[in-house]
């Protein structure tokens, strides 16, 4: 049985095309990828790419000006933090939330609106495996160009669980039978109607949001268009603890407020969701509000 795709890239002695991922005597991080005959340079010295080829994992090396570095493969949350950008990428606390909440399993059939840079498309591949299905969307040439070499340079080369297209998602969505469908766009509301079409009963919906308006807009088509059941919406926020001896304090800096998370899953054909029997706060809905597909939202 042949190994997953881009598995042979996670162990093992260090070879030529891997990347490394080197730590300084500050914990600051640099990556590069080893070529033969190269010198890797720093303020503080170079050494030759060659004394890392083949040896193992976790080596340290150290510069012409005697500083040690720690060598390691970088992890797929420290490559898409220092992967070249065309958009935004998702954080891997979110990408993390995704993958458990929209329940992504291997061999999944999954559709992505809004690639981006490709760190969530990278995280998606990895989880559904060469035998899964992802059909990603994406407006921009220009995003998808940058996605594509991101993704093929972490498994390296191309996954053959990997569709790219170019344009619009309500406008060029022919998959059918799909298991998850994970957006991250400006309007996730205008894909409605074409999702739900998609979506297995019982698919999962996960709409990655930025701001309050576009969170109150997104729920509040999904409760409209009568296709899935009472969504759930949260944030995640990650704060670091620093650690010395008997000094143990949260850090004077977190990672706080990066999007909104919204699941929802799909109904069988012809089935009315269950009538909410929550309350809304008086005035939540004021006496102008004409539904979340009037003319602003109804905002």
């Amino acid at each position: 049985m042949s190994e997953p795709t881009g598995a042979a890239r996670r162990r093992g002695p260090f070879k030529v095309g891997d990347q490394v991922q080197l730590t300084d005597p500050k914990g600051r991080h640099y990556t590069f990828t080893l070529e033969e005959g190269k010198n890797f340079h720093t303020h503080k010295g170079s050494f030759p790419h060659d004394e890392l080829i083949g040896a193992p994992e976790g080596s340290v090396v150290r510069t012409t000006g005697n500083v040690a570095y720690l060598a390691l493969r970088p992890l797929l949350p420290d490559y898409v933090l220092s992967m070249p950008r065309g958009a935004a990428v998702v954080y891997p606390k979110d990408a993390g939330q995704i993958l458990a909440f929209a329940d992504i399993f291997p061999g999944a059939r999954v559709v992505e609106a809004g690639v981006g840079s490709g760190s969530l498309s990278s995280f998606l591949l990895r989880a559904i495996g060469d035998q899964g299905m992802l059909h990603s969307y994406e407006r921009r040439e220009d995003f998808a160009e940058i996605a594509q070499q991101n993704v093929e340079r972490y498994f390296g080369g191309p996954h053959p669980a990997w569709q790219l297209t170019v344009g619009d998602l309500q406008d060029n969505l022919s998959d059918t039978d799909v298991d998850r469908v994970i957006l991250d766009m400006l309007a996730p509301w205008e894909c409605l109607e074409a999702v739900s079409k998609a979506l297995v009963p019982g698919g999962i919906l996960c709409c990655y949001v930025a701001t309050t308006t576009q969170l109150a807009r997104t729920v509040e088509s999904i409760r409209e268009i009568g296709s899935f059941n009472e969504p759930t919406a949260w944030e995640t926020m990650i704060r670091n603890w620093h650690i010395e001896g008997l000094a143990v304090r949260p850090d004077h800096r977190m990672i706080g407020h990066t999007g909104f998370l919204l699941t929802a899953r799909r109904l069988a054909d012809g089935v009315e969701p269950p009538m909410r029997r929550r309350r809304p706060a008086k005035g939540a809905y004021g006496e102008d509000y004409a539904g979340p597909n009037a003319d602003g939202g109804g905002r």
